[in-house]
Protein backbone atom coordinates (compact mmCIF):
# COMPACT_ATOMS: atom_id res chain seq x y z
CA UNK A 1 0.00 0.00 0.00
CA UNK A 2 1.13 3.40 -0.52
CA UNK A 3 2.56 4.96 2.51
CA UNK A 4 1.09 8.16 1.91
CA UNK A 5 -2.79 6.23 1.31
CA UNK A 6 -1.69 4.09 4.31
CA UNK A 7 -0.61 7.15 6.68
CA UNK A 8 -4.55 8.75 5.30
CA UNK A 9 -6.81 6.18 6.10
CA UNK A 10 -5.03 5.63 10.03
CA UNK A 11 -5.62 9.63 10.01
CA UNK A 12 -9.42 8.69 8.92
CA UNK A 13 -10.24 5.86 11.06
CA UNK A 14 -8.25 8.40 14.35
CA UNK A 15 -10.87 11.01 13.50
CA UNK A 16 -13.84 8.75 12.86
CA UNK A 17 -13.21 6.63 16.54
CA UNK A 18 -12.74 10.71 18.03
CA UNK A 19 -16.45 11.65 16.97
CA UNK A 20 -18.66 11.19 19.93
CA UNK A 21 -21.68 8.50 19.13
CA UNK A 22 -23.90 10.87 19.41
CA UNK A 23 -24.44 14.56 18.22
CA UNK A 24 -25.10 16.47 21.17
CA UNK A 25 -27.83 19.55 21.01
CA UNK A 26 -26.53 22.22 22.79
CA UNK A 27 -30.30 23.65 23.53
CA UNK A 28 -31.68 22.31 26.67
CA UNK A 29 -35.06 23.42 27.66
CA UNK A 30 -36.16 22.53 30.90
CA UNK A 31 -40.27 22.30 32.29
CA UNK A 32 -40.79 23.28 35.28
CA UNK A 33 -44.03 24.06 37.62
CA UNK A 34 -44.32 27.53 38.45
CA UNK A 35 -43.56 26.08 42.40
CA UNK A 36 -41.42 27.81 45.32
CA UNK A 37 -39.64 24.21 45.99
CA UNK A 38 -39.06 23.58 41.90
CA UNK A 39 -38.37 27.16 40.62
CA UNK A 40 -34.87 27.34 42.28
CA UNK A 41 -34.05 23.98 41.31
CA UNK A 42 -34.80 25.06 37.87
CA UNK A 43 -32.79 27.81 38.11
CA UNK A 44 -30.03 26.88 40.07
CA UNK A 45 -29.61 24.21 37.28
CA UNK A 46 -29.99 26.62 34.49
CA UNK A 47 -26.60 28.10 35.70
CA UNK A 48 -24.64 25.09 35.96
CA UNK A 49 -25.88 24.27 32.06
CA UNK A 50 -24.85 27.96 31.23
CA UNK A 51 -21.14 27.64 32.26
CA UNK A 52 -20.75 24.51 30.64
CA UNK A 53 -22.19 26.01 27.31
CA UNK A 54 -25.58 24.99 26.47
CA UNK A 55 -28.08 27.25 25.88
CA UNK A 56 -31.01 26.87 28.26
CA UNK A 57 -34.74 27.79 27.67
CA UNK A 58 -37.18 27.47 30.55
CA UNK A 59 -40.70 26.20 30.03
CA UNK A 60 -43.10 27.25 32.90
CA UNK A 61 -46.64 24.76 33.51
CA UNK A 62 -49.44 25.02 35.87
CA UNK A 63 -50.14 21.24 36.33
CA UNK A 64 -48.55 18.04 35.96
CA UNK A 65 -51.05 16.88 33.72
CA UNK A 66 -49.62 19.51 31.05
CA UNK A 67 -45.86 19.06 31.69
CA UNK A 68 -45.90 15.44 31.46
CA UNK A 69 -47.92 15.33 28.08
CA UNK A 70 -44.67 17.98 26.63
CA UNK A 71 -41.70 16.01 28.32
CA UNK A 72 -43.82 12.46 26.60
CA UNK A 73 -43.84 14.26 23.81
CA UNK A 74 -40.01 15.94 23.16
CA UNK A 75 -41.37 19.65 23.46
CA UNK A 76 -39.30 19.95 26.72
CA UNK A 77 -36.27 17.75 27.38
CA UNK A 78 -35.82 17.69 30.72
CA UNK A 79 -37.74 18.36 34.27
CA UNK A 80 -37.51 17.87 38.00
CA UNK A 81 -40.32 16.27 39.55
CA UNK A 82 -41.17 14.37 43.03
CA UNK A 83 -42.13 10.92 40.97
CA UNK A 84 -42.10 8.99 44.51
CA UNK A 85 -45.62 10.73 45.35
CA UNK A 86 -46.58 13.71 44.51
CA UNK A 87 -46.12 13.04 40.79
CA UNK A 88 -45.97 9.17 41.21
CA UNK A 89 -49.47 8.40 38.88
CA UNK A 90 -48.04 10.75 36.01
CA UNK A 91 -44.19 9.07 36.26
CA UNK A 92 -45.83 5.42 36.41
CA UNK A 93 -48.34 6.37 33.19
CA UNK A 94 -45.70 7.84 31.01
CA UNK A 95 -42.26 5.81 32.46
CA UNK A 96 -41.81 3.92 29.75
CA UNK A 97 -41.53 6.70 27.49
CA UNK A 98 -39.06 8.45 29.92
CA UNK A 99 -35.97 8.14 31.93
CA UNK A 100 -34.70 9.01 35.78
CA UNK A 101 -31.35 11.47 35.48
CA UNK A 102 -30.46 11.92 38.39
CA UNK A 103 -31.80 13.14 42.49
CA UNK A 104 -31.41 16.97 42.61
CA UNK A 105 -32.72 17.34 46.56
CA UNK A 106 -34.89 15.42 49.51
CA UNK A 107 -37.08 16.34 52.03
CA UNK A 108 -40.12 17.78 50.60
CA UNK A 109 -42.81 16.77 53.40
CA UNK A 110 -45.90 17.98 53.70
CA UNK A 111 -48.98 17.61 56.75
CA UNK A 112 -51.01 19.38 59.32
CA UNK A 113 -49.18 22.29 61.07
CA UNK A 114 -50.07 24.13 64.23
CA UNK A 115 -48.39 27.05 65.75
CA UNK A 116 -45.74 25.89 68.16
CA UNK A 117 -47.35 27.21 71.18
CA UNK A 118 -50.57 25.11 70.48
CA UNK A 119 -50.25 22.46 73.26
CA UNK A 120 -50.98 19.96 71.36
CA UNK A 121 -48.56 17.67 69.38
CA UNK A 122 -50.30 14.99 67.23
CA UNK A 123 -52.93 14.75 64.98
CA UNK A 124 -54.90 12.06 67.23
CA UNK A 125 -55.05 14.85 69.50
CA UNK A 126 -57.50 17.11 67.10
CA UNK A 127 -60.91 15.50 67.97
CA UNK A 128 -60.75 16.59 71.42
CA UNK A 129 -59.59 20.23 70.66
CA UNK A 130 -61.38 20.37 68.23
CA UNK A 131 -63.45 23.51 69.38
CA UNK A 132 -60.42 25.43 70.09
CA UNK A 133 -59.85 25.42 65.95
CA UNK A 134 -63.28 26.68 65.70
CA UNK A 135 -63.76 23.35 64.18
CA UNK A 136 -62.05 23.79 61.15
CA UNK A 137 -58.27 22.86 59.06
CA UNK A 138 -57.34 26.13 56.78
CA UNK A 139 -56.09 23.87 53.52
CA UNK A 140 -55.32 25.48 50.31
CA UNK A 141 -56.45 24.69 46.87
CA UNK A 142 -58.48 22.05 45.97
CA UNK A 143 -57.01 18.69 44.01
CA UNK A 144 -53.51 19.23 45.67
CA UNK A 145 -52.22 15.52 46.68
CA UNK A 146 -51.96 17.63 50.07
CA UNK A 147 -55.62 18.05 50.53
CA UNK A 148 -55.87 14.48 48.95
CA UNK A 149 -54.42 13.28 52.10
CA UNK A 150 -55.60 16.05 54.68
CA UNK A 151 -59.10 14.78 53.45
CA UNK A 152 -57.79 11.18 54.57
CA UNK A 153 -56.62 12.34 57.56
CA UNK A 154 -59.52 14.01 58.89
CA UNK A 155 -61.27 10.59 58.10
CA UNK A 156 -58.44 8.60 59.53
CA UNK A 157 -58.33 10.29 62.79
CA UNK A 158 -62.04 10.58 63.25
CA UNK A 159 -61.62 14.79 63.78
CA UNK A 160 -64.95 15.88 63.14
CA UNK A 161 -63.73 19.07 61.58
CA UNK A 162 -63.82 20.92 58.36
CA UNK A 163 -61.42 21.16 55.89
CA UNK A 164 -61.47 24.20 54.30
CA UNK A 165 -60.55 24.83 50.67
CA UNK A 166 -59.44 28.14 49.64
CA UNK A 167 -55.99 29.25 48.70
CA UNK A 168 -52.00 29.01 49.30
CA UNK A 169 -52.53 32.85 50.17
CA UNK A 170 -55.64 32.52 51.93
CA UNK A 171 -54.17 30.20 54.14
CA UNK A 172 -51.20 31.92 54.66
CA UNK A 173 -53.44 35.34 55.77
CA UNK A 174 -55.81 32.92 57.68
CA UNK A 175 -52.19 31.88 59.76
CA UNK A 176 -50.80 34.87 59.71
CA UNK A 177 -53.32 36.52 61.48
CA UNK A 178 -54.39 33.98 63.83
CA UNK A 179 -50.69 34.03 65.28
CA UNK A 180 -50.60 37.79 65.72
CA UNK A 181 -53.77 36.86 68.26
CA UNK A 182 -51.86 34.03 69.51
CA UNK A 183 -55.11 31.90 68.35
CA UNK A 184 -54.98 28.16 67.58
CA UNK A 185 -55.45 26.91 63.79
CA UNK A 186 -54.63 24.20 62.21
CA UNK A 187 -53.78 24.42 57.99
CA UNK A 188 -51.92 22.76 55.48
CA UNK A 189 -48.20 23.31 54.97
CA UNK A 190 -45.20 22.03 53.31
CA UNK A 191 -41.55 21.72 53.22
CA UNK A 192 -39.27 24.06 51.32
CA UNK A 193 -41.55 26.95 51.79
CA UNK A 194 -40.56 30.49 53.39
CA UNK A 195 -43.66 29.86 55.45
CA UNK A 196 -41.76 27.54 57.77
CA UNK A 197 -39.08 29.91 58.00
CA UNK A 198 -41.42 32.89 58.28
CA UNK A 199 -43.43 31.01 61.05
CA UNK A 200 -42.65 29.78 64.07
CA UNK A 201 -45.10 26.15 63.63
CA UNK A 202 -45.06 22.86 63.84
CA UNK A 203 -46.25 19.52 61.79
CA UNK A 204 -48.37 17.30 64.01
CA UNK A 205 -47.16 13.97 64.20
CA UNK A 206 -48.61 11.18 61.86
CA UNK A 207 -49.04 8.14 64.28
CA UNK A 208 -51.04 6.55 61.69
CA UNK A 209 -48.73 7.75 58.84
CA UNK A 210 -51.27 9.22 56.50
CA UNK A 211 -49.37 11.70 55.15
CA UNK A 212 -45.84 10.25 52.81
CA UNK A 213 -42.49 10.56 54.32
CA UNK A 214 -39.70 12.93 53.13
CA UNK A 215 -39.50 12.45 49.29
CA UNK A 216 -37.03 13.25 47.03
CA UNK A 217 -36.75 15.40 43.62
CA UNK A 218 -35.65 14.00 40.36
CA UNK A 219 -34.48 15.41 37.36
CA UNK A 220 -36.05 13.14 34.61
CA UNK A 221 -35.75 13.49 30.80
CA UNK A 222 -37.36 11.85 28.14
CA UNK A 223 -36.10 8.82 26.75
CA UNK A 224 -32.49 8.60 25.72
CA UNK A 225 -31.40 12.07 26.76
CA UNK A 226 -28.73 10.80 28.87
CA UNK A 227 -26.93 8.67 26.14
CA UNK A 228 -27.98 11.38 23.36
CA UNK A 229 -26.91 14.23 26.34
CA UNK A 230 -23.65 12.94 27.87
CA UNK A 231 -22.26 16.12 28.74
CA UNK A 232 -25.37 17.69 29.53
CA UNK A 233 -26.39 14.57 31.44
CA UNK A 234 -23.37 14.63 33.56
CA UNK A 235 -23.21 18.28 34.43
CA UNK A 236 -27.09 18.04 35.22
CA UNK A 237 -26.22 15.00 37.38
CA UNK A 238 -23.64 17.42 39.39
CA UNK A 239 -25.90 19.43 40.90
CA UNK A 240 -27.82 18.95 44.26
CA UNK A 241 -30.00 21.47 46.20
CA UNK A 242 -30.25 21.10 50.03
CA UNK A 243 -33.49 21.39 51.29
CA UNK A 244 -32.95 24.45 53.47
CA UNK A 245 -31.11 25.99 50.56
CA UNK A 246 -34.44 26.42 48.77
CA UNK A 247 -36.20 27.18 51.69
CA UNK A 248 -33.64 30.24 51.98
CA UNK A 249 -34.41 31.56 48.06
CA UNK A 250 -38.04 31.29 48.76
CA UNK A 251 -37.74 33.60 51.56
CA UNK A 252 -35.29 36.35 49.69
CA UNK A 253 -38.28 35.97 47.22
CA UNK A 254 -40.96 36.82 49.62
CA UNK A 255 -38.91 39.62 50.90
CA UNK A 256 -39.13 40.84 47.54
CA UNK A 257 -36.66 39.90 45.06
CA UNK A 258 -37.76 37.92 41.89
CA UNK A 259 -36.74 34.46 41.76
CA UNK A 260 -33.64 35.59 39.38
CA UNK A 261 -32.32 37.66 41.67
CA UNK A 262 -32.65 35.24 44.51
CA UNK A 263 -30.91 32.51 42.13
CA UNK A 264 -28.38 34.61 41.23
CA UNK A 265 -27.31 35.62 44.85
CA UNK A 266 -27.04 31.82 45.75
CA UNK A 267 -25.03 31.18 42.71
CA UNK A 268 -22.60 33.69 44.01
CA UNK A 269 -22.40 33.05 47.30
CA UNK A 270 -21.87 29.26 45.77
CA UNK A 271 -19.28 29.95 43.28
CA UNK A 272 -16.34 27.72 44.62
CA UNK A 273 -19.60 24.67 45.15
CA UNK A 274 -20.52 25.56 41.72
CA UNK A 275 -17.01 25.26 39.91
CA UNK A 276 -16.13 22.00 41.70
CA UNK A 277 -19.77 21.03 40.26
CA UNK A 278 -18.56 21.74 36.33
CA UNK A 279 -15.42 20.50 36.82
CA UNK A 280 -16.11 17.57 35.00
CA UNK A 281 -14.98 15.93 31.74
CA UNK A 282 -17.16 17.27 28.94
CA UNK A 283 -18.06 14.02 26.31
Amino acid sequence: MNPIIKTLGASVIAAALAVPAFAQDMTITIGTMSWEDLTPITGITKTVLEAKGFTVEVEEFSEWGIAFAALTKGDIDIMASQTDYVAHDYWTKNMDKLEKISPVSHGLFQAIAVPSYVSINSMDELAANADKFGGKIIGIEPGSGLMRDAATAVEAYGMGMELVEGSTAGMTAALDAAMSRNEWIAVTVWEPSWMMQKYDVKFLKDPKAVFPGPQSYYWIGTAGFSAANPAAREAIASVYVPLADITAINGAMNEGKTMEEAVADWTAAHADLISRWTAIKSQ
